[in-house]
């Protein structure tokens, strides 16, 4: 037998012959494919090779999984094109020199094993993962505005065949195992406790190795057929992002049609495309966004006790989808309205939440029990969170808090959800103040995951702390703010709405105006977001915000409000709604030119307010924010990065130009002297 401990890998060999190959990379939680890593792999794989080992397992030391990646923080050190692209080629040579041994090699994947980490699993003949239940593998690349780069291009659609390699590579989706195995990602499914055992079996038994089916393979060989569904693939990604904000996708397609999978040249265009990628704009600004989701992640750390059990007053469609989120999280829940039957469509939309979340035996049926109905609020005094998700009057909260304050237990946190109210103004009458935080989720629930973590004057360090490590418990990514009307994401949703329906008051089309703010980039147009967030929602909002900063309320949003056409959620706004889909118009008049200025460049401004009046503590976490609260088109790196980017002397000079044209909503706000003077 032999042994040797490295400073990220070890291997020992077993015997019966058997290599174990184990990563444990030094210093991290998690293991990462940096130029250390490979490095030193490379060299153990040399030692290996010389043994000529029965077989080689490779695993991970690490319980949170296998490899999460490559590791991103190289990522912002590349001093040159050339420099990313020898990084590639150094990740591709190791995976090839793994590929190559001749013996049987098996990759022992417990747990996630996404982007560079999947594509190692790759260069080994066998996959075998541990059971679970949450997405695990997958290329994520696409996401950072790359493609998988250590032989993932080539490799995925080798094994799987194109339209699978591609729907992973194109999407950035990721598989749980049983996915995985169905889809012949991986060979075997096993336990945990079984993932060894396994291992040691495929290679005293090793199968045929598996390949794509083969009436796929011909599409690589056939470079007519290439060009035919590489279009088909092109037209495809188009529908979902553009060529020029999103590259990655199109370079995947790209470097199919050019060589099929095939061949060392394949490998060699993989690294020059994502070396160029690296270089771009989109890649640079959505790493940019990688860490300013990682901020926000950290920014829940451990304050006190965890919360357990929440007490959610109102059923509405935000108060019962809070309720259902913090149940699939773990959490007992009880829901509170002034009848059952004002319940019921809360627990009926939370059974199909657990249904599509919750996939382990048993799991969703023991959610659905912890979601408990309870008007008559029994479940207060026992409660560690007190949400309320009432409608939108302050009176109407403040009389609430007096009847829950006398009960709360003596450490529960009392929360609103409102959009737009000051806290001060909705804990003037509580006996405890410094115990009222806001918690403002968005809607849908389930698939925004930001949610404002608002501070009033009066409310502790502490309670601020367990607010941000609540939102970080239940899986979403907190931001603190201060309170202020419209905190931050409605703030600055506020003047883009706005601004749309004047523009429609002038004669434009409602898809006129949508094409422009999605041409932009932003993930839907503001007359839709209008009727999704609720025509009446965005009355009041505006209302609120146009008493305190001046904003216009436009007429036809208040005549659609008195008509009781609210949006979706009534099945009639601007648009019309079959089967939660906006009937457009198919013939769009052609945009005016500076349509998209009009109502990109008032949030714009707003941020600059916000970040004026201190409502959040720096431009990075303003940026964060509005990223994932709103959809703010993530290759531009947020409203901020976008404005230096584009040069704030520009910025500015449109804004007065959109004044002088359109009226003084559009005049630069003070803030940006700020901005100014750190260039």
């Amino acid at each position: 037998m032999a042994e040797h401990h490295g400073t990220h890998w070890h291997w020992r060999t077993d015997p019966q012959g058997i290599c174990w190959l184990t990563l444990d990379q030094a210093d991290a939680s998690a293991n990462t494919l940096g130029r250390a890593v490979l490095a030193e792999l490379n060299e153990q794989l040399a030692a290996i090779q010389a043994l000529y080992p029965r077989g080689v397992i490779v695993r991970s030391a690490k319980t949170s999984g296998f490899i999460a990646g490559a590791d991103i923080n190289e990522f912002t050190r590349f001093e040159s094109r050339e420099h990313a692209h020898a990084l590639v080629r150094q990740g591709q040579a190791v995976l090839a020199r793994l590929a190559a041994l001749p013996c049987p090699t098996v990759a022992a994947i417990n747990g996630f094993a996404l982007g560079g980490g999947l594509e190692l699993a790759l260069a080994c003949d066998y996959r075998i993962s541990a059971d679970g239940y949450k997405p695990v593998l997958g290329f994520p690349e696409v996401q950072l505005g790359i493609h998988p780069g250590f032989g993932g291009t080539v490799r995925s659609v080798q094994l799987l065949g194109l339209p699978a390699a591609m729907d992973l590579m194109l999407t950035g989706r990721s598989l749980r195992p049983g996915a995985a195995r169905k889809l012949g990602l991986v060979d075997r499914v096993v336990a945990s406790d079984d993932l060894d055992q396994a291992a040691v079996a495929l290679i005293q038994r090793p199968p045929p190795l598996r390949r794509a089916p083969w009436y796929l393979r011909p599409l690589n060989w056939l470079p007519p057929v290439r060009n035919l569904l590489a279009r088909r693939l092109e037209a495809r990604v188009a529908r979902r992002a553009r060529r020029e904000h999103y590259p990655a996708p199109y370079a995947i397609v790209e470097l199919w049609r050019r060589h099929g999978a095939s061949g060392d040249r394949a490998y060699q265009a993989e690294a020059d495309s994502i070396a160029t990628l690296f270089e771009t704009p989109t890649a640079q600004n959505l790493v940019r966004v990688f860490f300013l989701r990682e901020r926000l992640r950290k920014l829940g750390g451990d304050a006190g006790p965890p919360i357990r059990r929440v007490h959610v007053v109102g059923a509405g469609r935000m108060g019962g989808d809070i309720a259902a989120w913090c149940v699939t999280r773990g959490l007992t829940v009880s829901l509170q309205d002034r009848e059952a039957k004002y319940v019921q469509p809360a627990l009926e939309r939370g059974r199909v939440l657990f249904a599509k979340r919750l996939r382990g035996p048993g799991e969703a049926e023991a959610a659905a029990e912890r979601l408990l109905v309870d008007v008559e609020a029994a479940q207060v005094p026992a409660a560690d969170l007190v949400i309320e998700a009432i409608f939108e009057d302050a009176q109407a909260k403040r009389d609430l808090y007096a009847l829950l304050e006398p009960r709360l237990k003596a450490d529960a946190l009392l929360a609103t959800n409102t959009s737009s109210l000051r806290l001060e103004d909705l804990g003037s009458e509580l006996a405890d103040p410094t115990r009222l935080v806001g918690l403002h989720f968005f809607n849908p629930v389930a698939k925004l995951p930001l949610v404002e973590v608002i501070q009033s004057e009066q409310t502790s360090a502490a309670v601020l702390g367990r607010a941000l490590a609540f939102v970080a418990q239940i899986g979403k990514l907190p931001l603190p703010c201060r309170s202020a009307p419209g905190f931050v994401v409605n703030r600055l949703l506020a003047p883009y709405m706005m601004e749309a329906m004047l523009a429609h008051d002038e004669g434009l089309s409602f898809e006129t105006i949508d094409l422009a703010a999605e041409a932009f980039g932003m993930p839907v147009g503001p007359v839709e977001l209008a009727d999704r967030v609720g025509l009446d929602v965005a009355c009041h909002v505006a209302e609120i915000l146009g008493a305190a900063f001046g904003l216009p309320v436009p007429a036809s949003l208040k005549a659609k409000v008195d008509a009781g056409e609210l949006g979706t959620k009534t099945g009639s706004g601007f648009y019309r709604y079959v089967e939660d889909k906006a009937q457009k118009a198919t013939e769009v008049p052609p945009a005016p030119e500076d349509l998209q200025d009009r109502l990109i460049l008032p949030m714009l401004n707003e941020a600059v307010a916000c970040l004026a009046d201190k409502v959040v503590a720096d431009a990075d976490l303003l940026d964060a924010g509005i990223i994932f609260g709103t959809g703010f088109a993530p290759f531009t790196g947020g409203p901020i990065h976008y404005a230096r980017q584009r040069g704030i002397e520009a910025v500015v000079d449109r804004l007065q130009e959109l004044a002088a044209t359109y009226g003084e909503r559009f005049a630069p706000h003070g803030g940006w002297e700020m901005l100014r003077a750190e260039l």
